[in-house]
């Protein structure tokens, strides 16, 4: 059931919605991140070694992206509500099975459909959000719900790095199935039943990602977390090899780039709130100049830390955006592959920061570990003229 596009406020029942959602999604981005936290138990535990314990990782962000758009046309025309609620039991006891897992491949399985889940269920509360709540309010609905990642880095995972480290990896994942119950509590008595509109057959569905508007906007977030994943992901060499930080600051400072990272979800509501595509040709721009700061800032330990923080306050501005952009793209050219269109910003932010951690990468293989600044701001820029064209071709429309 949709609000009235008229209302302005959100309302108590609103707020109980969104709170629920954003739990939900802190439940799934615990899941999905504190496994980087807990591959030496792992590795451990299962006698493998932590370069195959890792494939976890890159398997599940594999799985996420191409099982997420896909579900998502098989299971368009179910009620949406009920269709949350099955996925989340299973995930359940995904996470369960994932416990107490034998072996390394069986625990690989686990996590493989675990990531489909996750994509799924991701969109899902995107979608009933967008439909739920006043539309000019849409942009502050989704932020936080885009919020609860955020806190699943700051909070959730290490939380539940400490419980793997000190119990066992297994433990973590008893943790993150309790949380699924408690998720599942909370839809079960908040999320309202919602029809799907979705009639078309899968090939229809499909055929949304043939056009050309909706590729240029899947790959606007795409470049956009390319471009921090490029620098986030050598993070740790850049402090410890370029600002020779003694290794005892490296978790506080992570830790404060999370926090900084929680402001950069709230101005992203902020953003989205009015011609967000307009603004975020600037945001890019921004982003770039401050990722290619880097090269020089690091010379000095005080503006080289500002510099990071400032980094980490531009890492999710385009998110809420995107994310509206695509469903409002989905609704002028094909209204019924919406749920579909809900799935394309997940999958387009693993696609990028799978992308942006392997240029990363090869910068750094292959030349002074800060080229990787001037690299990650080239990237922004390309997602600012992407940006730039999309907004050209809304203007047109």
């Amino acid at each position: 059931m949709c609000m009235s596009s008229s209302s302005t406020r959100l309302s108590q029942t609103d707020w109980l919605l969104i709170a629920t959602l954003s739990m939900l999604t802190f439940v799934l981005g615990t899941s999905e991140f504190v496994i980087v936290g807990i591959l030496s138990e792992i590795a451990d535990g299962l006698n493998i070694t932590i370069a195959k314990a890792g494939t976890l990782v890159s398997a599940f962000a594999i799985a996420f992206a191409i099982g997420t758009p896909i579900t998502m046309s098989l299971t368009g025309h179910l009620e949406r509500r009920k269709l949350m609620l099955g996925l989340i039991f299973v995930w359940i006891l995904l996470n369960v099975c994932s416990s107490i897992a034998p072996n390394y491949e069986i625990l690989l399985l686990t996590r493989i459909v675990t990531a489909v889940l996750t994509g799924v269920l991701i969109s899902l509360a995107m979608v009933v959000a967008s439909d739920s709540v006043p539309i000019a309010k849409r942009g502050v609905a989704v932020s936080f719900i885009f919020g609860g990642f955020t806190l699943a880095n700051v909070l959730g995972v290490p939380i539940g790095t400490f419980i793997g480290q000190h119990a066992g990896y297994a433990a973590t994942f008893w943790l993150t199935s309790a949380l699924g119950v408690i998720a599942l509590v909370g839809v079960f008595k908040v999320v309202p039943v919602q029809r799907s509109t979705a009639t078309s057959s899968i090939r229809d569905q499909l055929r949304l990602l043939a056009n050309p508007r909706i590729m240029i906007a899947f790959f606007i977030p795409s470049f956009g977390f390319g471009a921090t994943y490029v620098v986030y992901t050598y993070l740790v060499p850049v402090l410890e090899l370029e600002l020779k930080l003694p290794s005892t600051w490296i978790s506080p400072i992570l830790l404060a780039y999370g926090v900084v990272s929680i402001f950069s979800n709230i101005l992203a509501g902020k953003i989205a709130s009015r011609n967000p595509i307009g603004r975020l040709r600037f945001v890019f721009i921004v982003q770039a100049l401050v990722l290619a700061a880097l090269y020089v800032t690091t010379a000095s330990v005080s503006l080289g830390l500002i510099n990071i923080a400032l980094m980490s306050l531009m890492s999710i501005l385009l998110t809420t955006s995107t994310q509206i952009y695509l469903i409002d793209l989905a609704e002028k050219f094909n209204p019924e592959a919406k749920g579909l269109a809900a799935s394309l910003m997940p999958v387009a932010s693993n696609v990028g920061i799978a992308f942006g951690s392997a240029l990363g990468g090869l910068v750094y293989a292959n030349g002074p570990i800060m080229n990787i600044a001037l690299v990650g701001g080239a990237v922004a820029l390309l997602a600012a003229a992407l940006t730039a064209v999309s907004h050209r071709l809304d203007q047109r429309a």
